[in-house]
């Protein structure tokens, strides 16, 4: 790994977690140059949904290219372009009674973001954008704008303006009544204030640390946007595609948003796309106004086409995720349950998961415990005190024992071990 340390630059970070060279992938597993296997529980920060390498889908993509097809494509005309709307419109938008026109932003879902924001601005002629605690949209500056993190935005070099940050569902712990505060500066002309044009909010914040928002939550605030002319903005990147199960995250909360972004699973596996989704009358675009090179890349429209043919025809895999994040939830409560010493807590929907630490160099330690014994978990949250558990859609269930077994033991050597834990000292006086 010699040529990493010499050549890659020091930005790089999942890797100093995983010091390994990977070869090779299928499912829920991955493998390693020397052989070794690992159970794979962050299935690419949620881009690979389907799992690594689905067959269909892969096969799908092999047999556009070996054809000769056309790849890149700028925002021309496709056949790969008119298999994929076809596909979206069929299965996803109309069987949900969505009427959203779609733009292909470019490749990444910072793109998707910042042609939200810039969207929203251009349509209301406001500047600024409502967003929340702990919230992530991205590491563009227009999407770092709207991040809570701090250590994400000191990077950005230059001053994030034209925001305003508001508590996130339960960031106060219930003492404050939800939008008090909101309502409280949209409606006092003294509150210095200026109207934004839009809240962006994620229903899930993955980045975050998995915390959710109540259907409440989101149908409260809806309908603040609603009765002060803000538009509503779902950052559906990391949650959609049946993260919590339906395809998109806020569908149980019966909102409708005017402005939705996709990325990560949306191409099958793992190949770059995004969508923006927008309501028709705010499509006030200007032809080429919003750019990029990359917007029309074919082989991401194949391979979201087959996903969506081969998983979005009816309720199998929202059935099948409710199933596993029912028993998952329960073995992480038993986890939490018997290391009651280690302060753990658990949140979540779908799959989506967290086990919550009061300690959050404890969190590091299971994911660290949890590699070393095949298993690939990262942090999140404004500490990194949540072990994240973004597993394959596709994850059977006996790779869930597997992998929760992998955890069970990774927090009981952390529980039993006061040096590995850092606090021997303490417990020693």
């Amino acid at each position: 790994m010699q040529v990493f340390e010499q050549v890659e630059s020091q930005v790089r970070s999942y890797c100093r977690n995983w010091p390994t060279v990977f070869a090779t992938a299928r499912g829920s597993r991955i493998t390693d140059e020397d052989g070794r296997s690992f159970l794979d529980f962050f299935a690419g920060a949620g881009a690979l949904n389907y799992g690594h390498n689905h067959p269909v889908i892969k096969e799908a993509l092999l047999a556009y290219l070996t054809e000769d097809n056309v790849v890149h494509t700028l925002d021309t005309y496709s056949g790969a372009k008119t298999r994929f709307l076809e596909a979206f419109r069929d299965l996803v938008l109309a069987p949900r009674n969505l009427d959203y026109k779609v733009q292909f932003p470019g490749p990444a879902g910072n793109n998707a973001v910042e042609a939200a924001l810039k969207l929203a601005r251009k349509v209301t002629g406001r500047e600024t954008v409502v967003s929340f605690t702990n919230g992530f949209h991205g590491m563009t500056l227009g999407a770092l704008a709207v991040t809570g993190n701090s250590m994400k935005r000191g990077g950005a070099g230059v001053a994030l303006n034209n925001t305003a940050t508001m508590p996130f569902d339960n960031y106060m712990d219930g003492r404050t009544p939800d939008f008090l505060w909101l309502r409280s500066l949209l409606e006092d002309p003294g509150s210095g204030l200026d109207k934004p044009a839009a809240v962006i909010v994620e229903t899930v914040q993955g980045e975050g640390g998995i915390n959710v928002a109540s259907d409440a939550w989101l149908r409260g605030l809806e309908s603040v946007c609603r009765e002060h002319d803000l538009l509503f903005i779902v950052d559906d990147i990391q949650m959609g595609c049946g993260r919590t199960g339906p395809f998109f995250s806020f569908e149980r909360s019966g909102i409708s948003p005017d402005i939705v972004t996709l990325s990560k699973s949306l191409s099958g596996m793992g190949l770059p796309f995004a969508l923006t989704l927008m309501k028709p009358h705010l499509d006030v675009w200007e032809p080429g106004e919003h750019n990029g090179t990359f917007r029309g890349y074919a082989p991401a429209f194949v391979t979201a086409t087959a996903a969506l043919e081969t998983f979005w025809r009816n309720d199998t895999l929202t059935d099948q995720v409710a199933d596993s994040a029912d028993w998952l939830d329960g073995e992480l409560r038993g986890i939490a349950e018997t290391h009651g010493d280690l302060g753990i807590s658990t949140r979540g929907r779908g799959l989506a998961r967290g086990l919550v630490f009061d300690e959050p160099r404890h969190a590091a330690l299971v994911c660290q415990e949890a590699f070393a014994n095949g298993l690939l978990m990262e942090t999140s949250g404004a500490e990194d005190e949540v072990v994240k558990f973004l597993p394959p859609l596709t994850t059977t269930r006996e790779e869930f024992e597997e992998g929760t077994a992998i955890v069970r033991e990774a927090v009981a050597t952390v529980a039993k071990d006061p040096e590995l834990r850092g606090d021997a000292g303490e417990e020693r006086a």
